[in-house]
């Protein structure tokens, strides 16, 4: 007994090493990270103290690590002392829930992320109600962001990853994008309702194949192209009859889609080994200085004269620092989360986990908000979604069929 309990210590303790060495390694080792990107991050990613590590690169640790143990383990169980254990049979630890329910996890992972995205859209519009100022929002959201990264770093949780003038270089034209395609997106969220907004946004998928096909060169099939026909129809019915359209909100909604459209270019230039956190991370950094200027700007002098006294008067000090506060908070969150959320899926669910998102927000802020659609309005979201779901069906096939063709 003696025996055996001594070996199992050395297995644990064998074990630590490597996971806190893991990060370590991955930043050391070119090849090996390289290599992790291939790979589906489907096959279990885990979340320790809110920090992903890479599941390849753990289990390959752990794996080489158990080879190298497991026939000490066995002798010592085969031996006398070691009691009704069968000679040769070789023990091994009990796998954590994250390996054990990876499907009841990711779909965790969903329904925050769902949960979040729609508290963040509901909340932030009940500020625009009383404080319709979207460039200082704009900036909180990313304020409140920056400041839970740099506390996540100074006590470790995830590790910072160190940056470079060539990352950086990467970086500021991603983050650049990020800033305005948020700053419009929060001008039409004040504008216009929000599911009006959502419906606008729905037009993204179509801008991506167009910047594909005539900036990047890529050849777009005629299936996507037709697919994205009913995304467009659908959205130009429901701006004809949207009863709160107005030219501001609509036009700040086709900025961010095109912001966006190019934050998606520059995100495939400036692929890098360093994790979804750091990179989000800095890029909420780069975004936070770029949004700072306009909102001095343009909103500075009214903020000052009557802004802040305003909405103070109609909710309260404490009620509008709070709301500031976690509006920020939530987009962080959501953010963060969908970026952890899609890394473990597939590419297909992946793409019908962004549709049923949107639907979930123009949903419930039709609930919560009471706004009155038309039939057409209706009736448009409803093709324009429809639309946007089979472009994402069919692209996700494509890219699907492209990573086995790779394999093989």
């Amino acid at each position: 007994m003696a025996s055996q309990l001594l070996s199992r210590a050395t297995y644990f303790a064998g074990g630590i090493p490597s996971l806190r060495k893991l990060h370590r390694e991955t930043t050391t080792t070119n090849n090996h990270v390289a290599f992790v990107h291939t790979r589906p991050i489907a096959e279990g990613a885990n979340l320790i103290w809110g920090r992903q590590l890479r599941p390849s690169l753990l289990l390959d640790n752990l794996s080489a690590k158990r080879e190298t143990v497991r026939p000490t383990y066995a002798a010592a169980s085969s031996s006398p002392a070691g009691g009704s254990d069968s000679a040769g049979e070789a023990k091994v630890a009990p796998a954590g829930f994250f390996e054990k329910y990876p499907a009841l996890v990711t779909g965790f992972f969903f329904f925050m992320w769902y949960f979040l995205n729609v508290i963040f859209n509901i909340l932030n519009k009940k500020i625009y109600n009383y404080f319709p100022y979207p460039y200082f929002v704009s900036v909180i959201h990313l304020l409140v962001g920056v400041v839970y990264c740099l506390i996540s770093w100074v006590v470790g949780l995830p590790k910072r990853a160190p940056i470079d003038s060539t990352l950086l270089k990467l970086l500021i034209p991603v983050a650049f994008c990020h800033a305005l395609g948020h700053v419009t997106s929060n001008v039409s969220f004040a504008a216009v309702a929000v599911s009006f907004t959502h419906t606008i946004k729905a037009l993204e998928p179509f801008f991506n194949a167009a910047a594909s096909q005539f900036i990047l060169g890529q050849s777009i099939p005629i299936t996507l192209w037709l697919s994205l026909a009913p995304v467009v129809i659908g959205v130009s019915i429901a701006s004809l009859t949207e009863l709160s359209f107005n030219w501001t909100g609509f036009i700040s909604a086709m900025i961010s889609n095109i912001s966006f459209t190019y934050r998606s270019i520059y995100s495939k230039k400036a692929m890098t080994d360093m994790d979804s956190t750091n990179v989000y991370a800095y890029i909420s950094i780069i975004a936070l200085l770029f949004c700072i200027p306009p909102a001095v700007i343009v909103e500075g002098p009214q903020l000052l004269k009557f802004g802040f006294n305003d909405a103070i008067a109609k909710v309260g000090l404490t009620k509008f620092v709070s709301d500031l506060f976690w509006v920020g908070m939530f987009y962080h969150l959501y953010n963060q989360l969908a970026t952890n959320t899609l890394e473990r899926v597939a590419p297909l669910t992946h793409a019908v986990g962004n549709v049923l998102k949107r639907v979930f927000v123009i949903g419930f802020s039709i609930i919560v908000f009471g706004n009155k659609i038309s039939t057409q309005t209706g009736i448009g979201t409803c093709i324009a979604i429809a639309g946007v779901a089979l472009y994402s069906f069919i692209k996700a096939k494509m890219e699907e069929e492209k990573r086995r063709t790779k394999v093989a």
